[in-house]
């Protein structure tokens, strides 16, 4: 299948007037196609599949469940709002109830349901989080790091272990952070480490941050943290939960100006409330209230919980803030996919690589969804 007249967003990360061919599932004769040649977009522009690399759960379904139908179920709502590819994030739980839930990750990435989202990795928050900084992990099933822990768990999940966190400051983190670090990504998170531990931490291998500026330390000029440490660490990636409630737009500028789409992910943290009515939930094992579109434990509502919008809505509101749109489609697809170490398979329009893409209207919003080059239709 061949398209043309389009606004592509080609692999240099800037959008071309153009078009593409589908071959076999996968791109071909990118931005290279003759005008007239194929459908007609009409303008349209036309980005990767978005990917979401921290994302629990939606429709009332929750990753850390371990419940294979329920999988299927939150990855059906990604795909339809245009979230391709995803890792799924597990919080703090009890070893066995971690081991199901990626025993049916690992069955779920196998069979690659019709019509989902492709799981391309687990990410593992918790357990070796700080007590100061859990948020709204569950603080009865917090540990510090074990590397004999984290190697039967990835073995359950079949190497599809992908980014892994770990609070710097905890007994034995930098011995974890250097062996772990050769088999996945290594992430700080849920942290109370000063500049100095997270500075030892990016040097032991960790290369990664959950959610910039929450469950962490505030970013001060005599104290710059976790924060202050990753921006100057030019190959460490930082999350971002830019749903204006998590973090202040200005903070969201300010986090541009500090790494750039290159270093900036754009995650949901969406919990199984999202796309959800207003009501009680749960995560963890603990109670979630969601009113509008906003999380908070139930027993502490001054504790947010999480994201209850999805990653194209995270995209839109990037947007809003002022983040200017051939960065925040990047923030969305190819810096995720580097991540997650599957950007020579997905995140970008190129030739050959997975002919996952969206069709957006003038106004950024999502028109089409496509997997492997197939439309995906409203059930």
């Amino acid at each position: 299948m061949v398209y043309q007249n389009a606004m592509v967003f080609g692999p240099d990360f800037r959008f071309h007037k153009g078009g593409f061919a589908v071959e076999n599932a996968r791109f071909s004769r990118v931005l290279t196609v003759e005008e007239g040649e194929g459908i007609d977009l009409a303008g349209a522009y036309v980005v990767p599949g978005f990917i979401d690399v921290h994302n629990h759960g939606n429709s009332g379904k929750d990753f850390s469940d371990g419940d294979y139908e329920g999988l299927k179920t939150l990855a059906r709502y990604l795909a339809k709002n245009g979230i391709t590819s995803f890792a799924p994030a597990s919080v703090t739980l009890p070893e066995d109830q971690l081991k199901t839930a990626y025993q049916t990750g690992a069955r779920f990435a196998k069979e690659a349901p019709a019509g989902c989202a492709v799981l391309r990795g687990i990410h593992m928050e918790g357990p070796f989080f700080s007590e100061k900084k859990k948020g709204a992990q569950n603080g009865a099933y917090l540990q510090n790091p074990n590397v004999e822990m984290f190697l039967r768990l990835n073995e359950a999940a079949e190497g599809l272990i992908k980014i892994a966190d770990v609070a710097p400051e905890l007994p034995g983190a930098i011995p974890y952070i250097e062996h772990v670090s050769k088999i996945c990504t290594v992430s700080i998170a849920h942290t109370d480490a000063n500049y100095e531990q997270a500075k030892a931490a990016i040097a032991a291998g960790a290369s990664h941050i959950t959610h910039l500026f929450n469950a962490m330390p505030s970013f001060l000029h005599r104290a710059p943290g976790v924060v202050g440490a990753a921006a100057e660490s030019p190959w460490v990636i930082a999350e971002l939960i830019c749903d204006g409630q998590h973090v202040h737009e200005s903070v969201v500028r300010a986090a541009f100006s500090m790494f750039g789409a290159s270093r900036l992910c754009l995650i949901s943290d969406a919990l199984s409330c999202c796309g959800m009515p207003k009501g009680e939930y749960m995560l963890g094992g603990q109670k979630i209230l969601l009113d509008g579109t906003v999380a908070h434990l139930a027993d502490a509502p001054d504790t947010l919980a999480g994201s209850a919008n999805n990653l194209f809505g995270i995209f839109r509101a990037a947007l809003s803030f002022g983040i200017p749109a051939e960065a925040a489609v990047r923030m969305a697809s190819e810096t995720p996919a580097r991540a997650l170490g599957v950007d020579d398979e997905v995140g970008s329009i190129a030739n050959g690589k997975r002919a996952d893409f969206l069709v957006l209207n003038g106004d950024f919003s999502l028109s089409r969804v496509f997997l492997a080059g197939s439309e995906l239709m409203e059930n």
